[in-house]
């Protein structure tokens, strides 16, 4: 009688005890899914930034390079306007 008294507590017990152990490791899993969406996405807005930076950068070194070759600018008026653009 003891032992269906003991059984009877303890299989309830240890499934309650597997249940949330699982349900904690599904959650942890979630999470970690989530997180990873979230820096890939940041990931690709830091690339789309970066790319639209180095468009621009590069519209605006084309036109000074307009600019030289139409006697507009100096070779050092040029110079310095291009390093102005790549240190900012």
């Amino acid at each position: 009688m003891e032992k269906i008294i003991f059984f009877a507590l303890v299989f309830p017990i240890l499934g309650f005890v597997l249940y949330l152990g699982g349900s904690a490791i599904m959650k942890g899993f979630k999470a970690k899914d989530e997180n990873r969406k979230e820096k890939f996405d940041e990931y690709e807005n830091e690339n789309k930034n970066i790319s639209s930076n180095n468009e621009n950068l590069s519209d605006e070194i084309t036109k000074l390079n307009e600019l030289l070759k139409s006697g507009a600018l100096t070779q050092e008026e040029f110079e310095k306007a291009k390093k102005k653009i790549l240190d900012n």
